[in-house]
């Protein structure tokens, strides 16, 4: 649907100015979302380009129209052409982006854009599930665990084949050492994410439910994962 048949209805939607909201403000505008009937719409005010909203305001039937009235002030227009629940799971958004802003307007708004050029750039051509296993590797190497756990939890809700978490793991244990390993990695809210996966998978637990366990045990709850 084109945005000028709806231009004129924009006046009728909610709006919401998230500027200055401190953490995320992902959830909150996805819970009104989903109020929101067929034929109306929200608008979102930020202090940057809210691009990681898009894909989630897109799953909920939501199209969408920016426009950016100052350095530092977007209007983002969404509006309702079909009623869908999400059909491809989202976890764990990049939440810690919304902090930018609150250093520095356009630090926020670089921030965002350097997250989308490296996740949503088209021309990308490592698989997305490998770029997570290399950012998982990355972020144990500089003693990011919480960032691995969450990088982890991530791949295989996006379909990652655990058979490749043994390789990754085998990986850190050879390049980090035995005694690294056993003393930090083995303790730790990624390992026991990756132990989770094994654990269920051999007792034949569908992966539906595997999944769902990871959110309830390793997402945005887990205040070792959970990134304000």
């Amino acid at each position: 649907m084109s945005y000028m048949e709806w231009k004129d209805k924009r006046a009728e939607f909610k709006k919401i100015d998230v500027r200055g909201i401190q953490g995320n403000f992902f959830p909150g505008v996805e819970k009104q979302a989903e109020q929101i009937p067929v034929g109306s719409g929200l608008e979102v005010v930020q202090s940057f380009e809210p691009i990681p909203l898009y894909e989630v305001m897109e799953e909920l039937g939501f199209e969408h129209h920016t426009e950016q009235t100052s350095e530092t002030e977007f209007h983002v227009y969404f509006y309702r052409t079909e009623c869908k629940e999400m059909s491809k799971d989202i976890p764990m958004r990049p939440a810690a982006l919304t902090n930018m802003p609150l250093i520095d307007e356009g630090l926020g708004k670089v921030a965002v854009e350097f997250w989308d050029l490296t996740w949503n750039d088209e021309k990308c051509h490592l698989p997305y599930e490998m770029r997570l296993l290399l950012s998982l590797a990355n972020a144990v190497g500089a003693g990011r665990m919480r960032q691995a756990t969450r990088e982890l939890v991530k791949a295989y809700i996006h379909g990652l084949d655990s058979a490749a978490l043994d390789d990754v793991f085998e990986l850190l244990a050879w390049n980090q050492g035995i005694g690294y390993f056993s003393s930090e990695i083995g303790p730790s809210t990624l390992f026991a994410a990756y132990k989770t996966i094994k654990n269920m998978e051999k007792r034949g637990t569908d992966r539906t439910e595997i999944c769902e366990t990871l959110k309830e045990k390793f997402g945005e709850t887990n205040p070792e994962v959970k990134v304000m």
